[in-house]
C-alpha cells in the first residue's frame, strides 16, 4: 500500500516539475518562433514595396527623357498628350489607400502590395480615425493577422478563382472590421471554434485576433461556406458620438 502511494506521489511530482519547468520553456519556444515568423513576413512585405518603388522609380527617369525630347523639338501637342497619358497612368497605379488613420494606413498598404503581387483579386474600402480608442498596434496585429490567414487561404486555389475583400469603418460606435476571401472547400472546425488548417506555429493568428477582441470587449464571428470563408469583428469605441 505504502509502495503504491509512493509512486502515485512520484508520478504526480514528474508531472508538477513538467508544468512548472518544461511547459513554460515549451510556450516560450513557440511564441519566439512565432514572432521570427512574423519579422520575416515584414521583411517580405517591405521587400515588395521596395521593388515597387524601383520600378517606378525607373518608369518615372524614361517619362522625362521622353518629354524633354518633345519639348526640344518643339512638340507640344505631342507633350501634352504624353502629360496628360501619364496621369490616367497615375491614377491607375496610385494604389494607396488612404483610411485617415497612419498605423491602418501603413499595415493595410504593405498587405494589399503582397496581396496583388499573390495575383489575388482584392476590393478595399476603409475609414479609420486617427484619433481611435484601440492602440495602433492592436489595429496592426488584428489586420495583419487577418489579411495574412486570407492569403494563405486563397494562394491554395487557382488565380483566377482567389479573391479578399475588406471593409473597415465606424458603425454605430464601434470599428466594424470584415474580411471575405476565397478558399479551397470549407474551414476546419474543432468544436465551436475554427482551427487553422496551417501546420506549426500559425493557428496563434487565430488566438492573436480573438484575444485583441476579447481586450476591448468586443466580438469575432467567422463563417464558412463551400469556397468562401468570411470573419465580422465588432470593437466598441470609446468616446465616439
Amino acid at each position: 500500500m505504502i509502495w503504491q502511494m509512493m509512486i502515485i506521489a512520484g508520478i504526480f511530482l514528474m508531472n508538477l516539475l513538467l508544468w512548472m519547468f518544461v511547459m513554460p520553456w515549451y510556450v516560450n519556444r513557440r511564441i519566439s518562433r512565432f514572432q521570427n515568423e512574423l519579422v520575416n513576413r515584414h521583411y517580405d512585405e517591405v521587400e515588395t514595396m521596395y521593388r515597387q518603388m524601383r520600378g517606378w522609380r525607373h518608369d518615372y527617369h524614361n517619362h522625362i527623357q521622353t518629354l524633354k525630347a518633345h519639348m526640344s523639338l518643339g512638340q507640344y501637342e505631342e507633350t501634352l498628350w504624353y502629360l496628360n497619358r501619364l496621369e490616367e497612368d497615375l491614377i491607375t497605379v496610385d494604389t494607396l489607400l488612404k483610411t485617415g488613420n497612419v498605423m491602418v494606413d501603413a499595415i493595410l498598404n504593405s498587405k494589399l502590395s503582397l496581396i496583388r503581387e499573390k495575383r489575388i483579386q482584392v476590393d478595399a474600402t476603409a475609414v479609420v480615425p486617427e484619433d481611435i480608442s484601440i492602440s495602433g498596434i492592436d489595429l496592426s496585429v488584428l489586420i495583419g493577422n487577418l489579411l495574412d490567414n486570407a492569403m494563405e487561404a486563397c494562394i491554395q486555389l487557382p488565380p483566377e478563382e482567389r479573391f479578399i475583400r475588406i471593409y473597415i469603418d465606424i458603425i454605430k460606435k464601434q470599428l466594424y472590421l470584415s474580411v471575405i476571401n476565397s478558399m479551397a472547400g470549407s474551414a476546419k472546425r474543432s468544436g465551436e471554434r475554427f482551427v487553422s488548417g496551417k501546420k506549426g506555429n500559425h493557428g496563434f493568428g487565430l488566438l492573436r485576433i480573438d484575444s485583441i477582441a476579447s481586450k476591448y470587449g468586443g466580438y469575432v464571428n467567422r463563417k464558412t461556406d463551400s469556397g468562401v470563408f468570411a470573419t465580422e469583428i465588432m470593437l466598441p469605441l470609446a468616446g465616439v458620438e
